[in-house]
């Protein structure tokens, strides 16, 4: 099959690109996507994510290496594989970089990066619920912003715990001034996940020159000298390659982007040799310089029950039966929830630009990534470090790009957890 473009990757970049390059009727556009498509009520009803920690019902469950930092622990690293990629499956914390991170790309010579520059796309990008249009947020835009339509105690009190210790409540942390603490913003619209797909597919999926090709894993990118032609797709247990007249883009994320260029040769040449991969460029970078946020993750019992978060009992069992009927019927209460309720961010010195550290309060006592669980009901503080200076890598396990790639990663705090 013949296109214009090729997207690679229908997460939350594919899924925008494909949107906005599909609105000239004058070009075709193939997205190509690894997983399924995002019907499912677990996408639709917010607190469905949480099961994905230990169910991959739309995630791939990658692994790093062992890590010397964590005392020989590996990380786990889940990423999306549905229509909407991790848009799809994560905890849906609507929070733009600090305004000290796009200067500062912008200043290492990259214009249009500034502030200034990007914010006016938040805006044009952003329907928001909890603000309307103003000077920091948009309204009419494909992704809805909304606040959880939860009531947990716990909240409030976190709220009240940073300000008794000089974290004062900030009116937006997406405005003018990101240190403080407030409720976290959602991707939600009307009590439903707002994802990626459904912000910027959904309203053109019927669209002629728009072909959505899920279920389809990309294998490597073809070139007709040095430029990229096409793809090849395995879909339907057949191989078959799609020829792109324009150009092929890839969005497969921070793993499978880096993957599926040294799968097709471009990459650093000893390792891709290693493998039996023909080197077409000797490219040392790909897949270096991973980065990644760690976090601790602190959790307390509670003798509030599920006034202060969700937990493993009766009560909490009837909690959520309760919950269920309450969305189906008005799309609030505790289905709704993105459990990562609060936020607040700081500076552990103040002659930094700006906040290295984030706290989530989360409304459930949530152990290695929910994958352990705990009786009784409780809350949590996750601390994550916002500016890490280690740095790690991508590495192919094999040449065949369905395959989980391991990474590595270097210098992490013992102790932390990811």
């Amino acid at each position: 099959m013949n296109f214009d473009y090729i997207v690679v990757g229908a997460g939350s970049a594919g899924c925008a690109i494909a949107a906005r390059l599909s609105a000239d009727p004058a070009v075709s556009v193939a997205l190509v996507e690894a997983g399924g498509t995002d019907d499912s009520a677990f996408i639709r009803a917010p607190l469905g994510f949480a099961l994905g920690g230990r169910l991959p019902l739309h995630a791939v469950h990658y692994h790093t290496e062992p890590q010397p930092g964590l005392g020989g622990r590996r990380g786990f690293q889940p990423r999306g594989r549905v229509l909407g990629g991790s848009s799809a499956v994560n905890a849906m914390i609507y929070c733009r970089g600090n305004r000290a991170d796009y200067d500062g790309w912008a200043a290492l010579g990259n214009p249009g990066w500034d502030y200034a520059s990007v914010l006016e796309l938040f805006k044009r990008a952003e329907d928001s619920a909890c603000f309307g249009a103003n000077a920091w947020h948009g309204a009419g835009g494909p992704l809805g912003v909304d606040w959880p339509r939860t009531r947990f105690a716990s909240i409030e009190a976190f709220l009240a715990a940073c300000e008794s210790q000089g974290l004062a409540r900030t009116a937006d942390y997406n405005g003018a001034e990101q240190d403080g603490c407030q409720r976290a913003q959602v991707t939600q619209r009307g009590g439903e996940r707002c994802s990626a797909a459904r912000a910027y597919l959904a309203p053109h999926r019927a669209r002629a020159n728009l072909a959505i090709l899920s279920r389809a894993s990309a294998l490597s990118i073809t070139f007709e000298g040095q430029r990229a032609s096409g793809l090849v797709i395995a879909r339907g247990g057949h191989e078959e390659t799609l020829v792109a007249r324009r150009e092929v883009i890839l969005s497969c994320g921070a793993y499978g982007s880096p993957q599926l260029l040294m799968c097709s040769g471009l990459g650093p040449a000893a390792a891709l040799r290693a493998l039996g991969i023909p080197v077409r460029a000797d490219l040392p970078g790909v897949g270096r310089n991973l980065q990644d946020h760690i976090t601790a993750s602190l959790n307390w019992r509670s003798p509030r029950g599920p006034a202060a978060g969700f937990g493993i009992s009766f009560r909490g069992a009837l909690h959520i039966l309760r919950g269920i009927g309450e969305w189906r019927r008005t799309r609030s209460g505790p289905l709704t929830s993105n459990v990562a309720e609060a936020l607040a961010f700081l500076r552990t010195q103040p002659t930094l630009a700006a906040p290295d550290i984030e706290l989530e309060l989360v409304t459930a006592m949530v152990e290695d990534h929910a994958r352990k669980l705990r009786l009784g009901h409780g809350y949590g503080v996750h601390v994550t470090l916002l500016t890490p200076e280690s740095r790690g890598e991508l590495r192919l396990a094999s040449a065949d790009a369905r395959d989980a790639p391991p990474s590595t990663r270097r210098g992490m705090s013992a102790g932390a957890e990811k």
